[in-house]
């Protein structure tokens, strides 16, 4: 069986209007009699009509529709962030469509240009753990198609950007791990292109620094898929282990890395990954549950999801071409667990 939508042709047919007098008055013109409103909206609601977005969008040439496109949903800060993002959406009239890469730079491509397709009016974007080169989107920026990054941002395009303080969070954590009597520190990060391997790699050796304990690249882990894939984590683990001084803390720079981490250390070997201390950006809820608990640097991931989109929006809606832009960067808090 066929859907078949109410229109307004249907309405001036039962009520023996006209279609534009029907048009009018659903908006509310003021030619239209107020007897003639009311006639013409109580008998709308009466038979649950709704305008065709549709129809709407070829009149006003707007599809008032928002694409996101994220590593991975299940990520928890990702999650969080899509509920910030959509508070604000349909608050704003605008539908939410969202994809995720999986880190993978085809998947994100492949996204971000069928949203672009779909005639979306805007575009939320955090990069993919793979994405070296952003040129594709530049190019789409470059046409007039409005986009706004967050989380990991692309430097080298000009828009808005909707970051964490991710030096301050780095800091914070290593210092942490610092201060319960560790100097050997291991990092697992991100690939090094990404803008949040940079910045949090930064504040993890200017912590190192401040306590006069040498930088060791060895202890440096760049994992390419993000702890999308737990062999790589497995493999770097192997190599921190047989170095002669193995690292008796880790500081990782994202969720997946902090959970991935310590679960290659008890793959490898479990009574030394009962004593090893973890500190990591992580916005899950049950890191307090895992073996040893692991200390999180959470991110505003709500809140970072309600700025993007309402600088998303303003670029939408904005009458004259925007060319000043400007970087929001969100504080961090470190939730410490024994």
């Amino acid at each position: 069986m066929k859907f078949e939508t109410i229109t307004i042709k249907d309405i001036a047919k039962a009520l023996g209007l006209s279609t534009s007098t029907v048009s009018r008055a659903l908006r509310g013109g003021y030619e239209i009699s107020d007897e003639t409103k009311r006639i013409v909206l109580e008998y709308a609601e009466k038979i649950n009509y709704r305008p065709n977005p549709i129809a709407l969008s070829l009149k006003e040439r707007r599809s008032y529709s928002i694409g996101v496109v994220v590593c991975e949903i299940a990520n928890n800060f990702f999650s969080q962030a899509i509920n910030g993002i959509e508070s604000i959406a349909y608050g704003a009239g605008y539908h939410v469509i969202i994809t995720q890469s999986n880190e993978s730079y085809e998947r994100e491509i492949s996204n971000v240009q069928h949203l672009a397709s779909r005639s979306v009016d805007g575009l939320l974007i955090s990069l993919s753990s793979e994405s070296a080169d952003n040129s594709y989107i530049k190019n789409l920026h470059d046409k007039g198609l409005p986009i706004v990054f967050f989380d990991r941002v692309a430097k080298e395009i000009e828009t808005h950007k909707v970051i964490a303080n991710n030096f301050k969070g780095s800091f914070e954590a290593t210092e942490y791990l610092i201060k319960l009597g560790h100097t050997k520190i291991a990092h697992f990060t991100n690939p090094e292109h990404l803008s949040i391997t940079s910045e949090r790699l930064d504040g993890y050796r200017t912590a190192l620094n401040k306590y006069n304990i040498p930088f060791d690249e060895r202890y440096v882990k760049y994992c390419q898929h993000g702890g999308m894939i737990q062999e790589e984590l497995d493999n770097a683990v192997g190599e921190l282990l047989n170095l002669e001084e193995r690292p008796l803390a880790i500081f990782a720079a994202q969720d997946k890395l902090s959970t991935g981490c310590l679960m290659a250390f008890k793959n490898h070997d479990p009574e030394f990954a009962s004593k090893i201390k973890i500190a990591g950006f992580t916005n899950s809820g049950v890191v307090d549950l895992f073996s040893p608990p692991i200390t999180a640097v959470r991110q505003p991931a709500f809140e970072m999801g309600q700025v993007a989109t309402q600088l998303l929006i303003k670029l939408i809606e904005s009458k004259y071409p925007v060319t000043e832009f400007e970087t929001r960067m969100l504080d961090t808090e470190l939730i410490i667990k024994h």
